[in-house]
């Protein structure tokens, strides 16, 4: 990064800095009307099967501790979400884990379809098109869309690849953290350890497979090599579901400028992740601090590295943990711990922002995107559920970006991406 993009990007985050202070009626007016046209997509949520098809309450009524749900949706928040279906990486490569993985993936699939086609079927809908994502959103309703985040779940049947895509997944993501059958993992930067260089033989099966079908790939855990590797075999455009810009946050999840100008030849889009981790590292907590968080963590059984919502835990909502009114003890204790040991300064919207900045800048508008990884982890201060998007949209008004700019950022450039993946599978048949 040049030291003159360093300077833009730091002069445009006090001018916003200053601007925030003083919005005027105006402004703010502007900002909720481009937030009323645009269709919010969000590529990137976490969910658990039992919070969406639990007993109440669940995602018809709202959890305290998910970030996502109807309610905070429909409070002028996101308009589409791709919901995970996500199995984490395991070093354990048999047929029976592969197995366990798949099922794991089959029952998220099958949460989603009865949450959408049988608990709230007048509120939301699963779209399977980017056609169906504006015929929905224009009747009104939410728009529920999946992808898959690891492929380990497929084992080594290519043919998983289409029961997946059958069963509703729009993009493709090959690995997790952890290096496996089908890619090397971005967590290789820690070691410098790699299995495959990049993706292996049958990765690359799986990158035609996709392509056959209309489904979009995914570069946002696999290695830095792998997502080369991706972008130069792939037919169509591809999607970062959910990554941050490297230069600014030098985190592995995060994504360099070479990746950046390969997906904008690639013709694809990178969506920015609200995830405080990845937008600014952040110092560590005081050894007191740290003790005292993790005997709470231990004690409410998230585990002392966390897992809780607006805890700063990592993996939430993907297992049903505790009760809400244990969780709201837990917030408590939590609230207590940061009056007595305050926790370091965490990213806010305007952090999160100077991503979409730097990526813009490098690459166009229509190739930058927005996302969240809400419950897996994700949130900064002013962004830090669904009900929250128009904060990202009054920011981005108070920086100049046009309406139309801003319809892309939140939807517009994704929209585009999934249809071309769609034509090609349409022609290839």
């Amino acid at each position: 990064m040049s030291r003159t993009h360093t300077l833009t990007v730091a002069l445009l985050a006090l001018v916003a800095t200053s601007a925030g202070a003083q919005d005027d009626a105006a402004l703010v007016a502007k900002a909720h009307a481009i937030h009323d046209k645009a269709i919010k997509i969000d590529t990137h949520v976490d969910f658990s099967a039992a919070a969406m098809t639990g007993p109440a309450p669940n995602y018809l009524t709202g959890i305290e501790r998910n970030k996502v749900d109807l309610p905070k949706m429909e409070k002028n928040g996101l308009d589409a979400v791709f919901f995970s279906i996500y199995v984490g990486q395991r070093p354990d490569f048999s047929d029976s884990a592969y197995a366990r993985a798949k099922a794991t993936d089959l029952a998220l699939f099958d949460a989603l379809h009865t949450f959408a086609e049988t608990i709230a079927p007048d509120r939301i809908a699963i779209a399977l098109t980017a056609a169906e994502v504006r015929r929905i959103h224009a009747a009104g309703k939410k728009v529920a869309l999946m992808g898959i985040e690891n492929g380990y779940g497929i084992g080594t049947d290519i043919t998983n690849v289409a029961l997946f895509y059958g069963r509703g997944a729009r993009y493709f993501s090959m690995t997790h953290n952890g290096h496996n059958q089908l890619s090397d993992s971005n967590t290789g930067d820690a070691d410098g350890v790699w299995q495959w260089n990049g993706l292996s033989p049958l990765g690359r099966q799986v990158v035609a497979e996709a392509n056959r079908l209309g489904m979009m790939l995914d570069l946002s855990h696999p290695s830095k090599a792998s997502n080369l590797q991706v972008m130069a075999l792939s037919k169509t455009p591809v999607i970062a579901s959910h990554s941050g810009v490297r230069a600014l946050c030098n985190h592995s999840r995060n994504l360099d400028d070479e990746e950046l100008l390969a997906l904008k030849t690639n013709g694809g889009v990178a969506q920015m992740v609200a995830f405080a981790g990845y937008v600014k590292l952040a110092p560590p907590d005081t050894p007191e601090r740290a003790a005292a968080v993790a005997a709470l963590r231990t004690e409410h059984g998230f585990g002392a590295r966390g897992g809780a919502v607006g805890a700063g835990g990592q993996g939430a909502g993907r297992r049903a943990g505790p009760t809400d009114s244990l969780f709201a003890i837990y917030r408590q204790r939590m609230a207590a711990i940061d009056a007595t040991f305050p926790p370091p300064p965490r990213a806010t919207v305007k952090d999160f922002v100077n991503h979409i900045d730097y990526a813009v800048k490098l690459i166009g508008i229509d190739h930058v995107g927005i996302s969240s990884d809400f419950d897996g982890g994700g949130g900064v201060d002013g962004y830090d559920n669904a009900g929250e998007s128009f904060n990202v949209t009054l920011e981005l008004v108070r920086r100049g970006y046009s309406a139309q700019d801003i319809v892309k950022l939140w939807g517009g450039n994704v929209l585009r991406v999934m249809e071309t993946a769609e034509k090609f599978a349409t022609r290839g048949r």
